[in-house]
């Protein structure tokens, strides 16, 4: 009889993980306390037909989103048709609201766009390309796809060589602008890292590689928008026979002598031989492992004491028009106070000057909204609860409603917004908490700061408690989905190395 692994969450690292261990030969079972798969990575339907997806909507690294399906001799096509977007994205600045600039990946388009933004920096520009390209490669050979288990596998000569020409000490600004003086150009490469939740004054540098893989690898759209991937990948694993249980609010890992024997649901325990947690790691440390000694260092006090990203507020608006004047899927409002808006952030201060985006899936897959209907996503990066020195109310949220269509009117094709609006709804950092229990609602898990990223971050294996393993956000090697797909095959990995024996190569060379 094949061994049982119980999944807690049907996330997206979640499934990814059950789908590896069900093909690997085990009996997996998920237990979400949702009623639909996908975690965050899930979907919003409003009135009249009008389809979003709830968080997640950039597909980057896509041959990660095709593996899972390679991996158990599927096409990614029969499940996640994709298309590749070209401009990946339209960048529009506060101060210039009608001169966009159309960001491509084809890299004539692209060099004649930042030549329009700033001669002076273009070849600083690929000179950034070049230095940031070589940091890629050694993280993507060296550090993302491994685990760190014991403090060898990162403090070798070897590994240390390759984690030091990372040049971990500087901050995403910082290297930027040693490249490139343009503020506006500067804005456009060092404002992603937010979208794993932290500030460009204090990421590492190497997280400035988001930017150019887009720019080098493009960006992509999955039909259906990305709540596809999540309904495909639950599709997957049902096919290999993997068991999904909707509703089940898991309380308590159950630990016997510091291993994990199953699950407790609904006061009743579930026995398995293993136990992947997908649940937000903070929270589950906290409130799902409560044998003290299997927290190992992780006590409540230090979850508490450690760094959280920052969060989200959304606007998911039913349009009762096409915007023809606005032509891409992808689009970012950049705030002429950007460094201002980022301390705000950080600092738990309620946004005066913030930039934000928005998302029209509609452009791509008229099916998302009614014919000659659109509907627009709209994501803007605000403090965590517990950073932040506002309440989350009514109030708040009629705020920032106001303050993004105030901003979007600016724009040719917006001027009227505000009467175009059929249908809507909204999530904030409360709901992130509340619906995917994300500690201080954070939208992305710990903050990757060096001292919460690689070997410092919370591994796979659990440290103090056999037969138990981690996956999603707020575990090595991050957030944001191709880099939580890795995590999941990680834990994959390290449990069938624990199960069998068979020893994974992450010899560095």
């Amino acid at each position: 009889m094949s061994k049982k692994v119980i999944v807690i969450g049907g996330g997206v690292a979640g499934l990814a993980a059950a789908i590896r261990l069900q093909h690997a030969g085990y009996r997996v079972e998920i237990y979400e306390k949702g009623s639909t798969p996908g975690g965050k990575m899930n979907r919003i339907e409003l009135d009249g037909g009008y389809k979003f997806d709830l968080g997640p909507s950039i597909v980057m690294m896509p041959e990660l989103y095709r593996e899972i399906f390679e991996v158990c001799g599927r096409n990614p096509e029969d499940y996640i048709p994709m298309e590749r977007l070209d401009p990946i994205y339209r960048a529009y600045f506060s101060d210039i609201p009608d001169q966009p600039f159309d960001i491509s990946s084809d890299l004539t388009k692209l060099t004649q766009t930042i030549e329009a933004m700033s001669e002076e920096d273009t070849a600083g520009f690929f000179r950034y390309l070049h230095e940031i390209y070589q940091k890629f490669i050694i993280a993507k050979r060296y550090i993302l796809p491994r685990p760190f288990r014991k403090r060898s596998d990162f403090y070798n000569l070897a590994m240390l060589k390759k984690a030091l020409k990372l040049k971990p000490y500087d901050t995403a600004d910082k290297f930027v602008g040693r490249y490139i003086k343009n503020k506006r150009l500067r804005q456009m490469i060092s404002f992603q890292t937010l979208y794993i939740g932290i500030s460009p004054l204090t990421s590492p540098s190497f997280y400035t590689m988001i930017p150019m893989l887009q720019f080098l690898y493009g960006v992509w759209f999955i039909k259906g928008g990305m709540y596809t991937m999540a309904l495909s990948m639950e599709r997957l694993f049902k096919e290999l026979g993997g068991v999904v249980h909707y509703g089940q609010d898991v309380q308590q890992i159950s630990i016997q002598n510091q291993q994990a024997e199953g699950i407790v649901v609904g006061g009743q325990k579930i026995a398995s031989d293993y136990v992947v947690c997908n649940a937000d790691f903070p929270y589950a440390i906290k409130n799902l492992v409560q044998d003290k000694p299997s927290k190992g260092k992780h006590t409540d006090k230090k979850v508490d004491s450690m760094k959280y990203s920052c969060s989200c507020f959304l606007l998911y608006l039913g349009m009762d028009r096409k915007y023809e004047e606005i032509e891409h899927v992808h689009n970012f409002m950049f705030n002429e106070n950007l460094d201002q808006n980022l301390k705000d952030i950080f600092d738990g201060k309620k946004l005066t000057n913030a930039s934000f985006y928005v998302y029209i899936a509609s452009k791509m897959d008229a099916s998302l909204a009614p014919e000659g209907k659109e509907g627009l996503y709209i994501l803007m990066p605000v403090s965590n609860v517990a950073e932040s020195k506002y309440e989350w109310n009514e109030e708040t949220v009629s705020y920032y409603r106001g303050y993004i269509l105030n901003e979007l009117k600016k724009i040719r094709g917006f001027e009227n917004i505000e009467n175009e609006i059929v249908a809507e709804t909204h999530t904030t950092p409360l709901d992130f908490s509340s619906r995917f229990n994300a500690h201080h609602g954070a939208a992305f898990g710990l903050q990757p700061i060096l001292k919460q990223s690689n070997h410092y971050r919370p591994q796979s294996k659990a440290s103090d408690c056999e037969h138990l393993y981690f996956t999603g956000s707020s575990t090595h090697p991050g957030a944001g989905v191709p880099i939580v797909l890795l995590s999941a095959r990680i834990a994959a990995q390290e449990l069938i190395q624990d199960d069998t024996g068979n020893l994974f190569d992450y010899s560095v060379q």
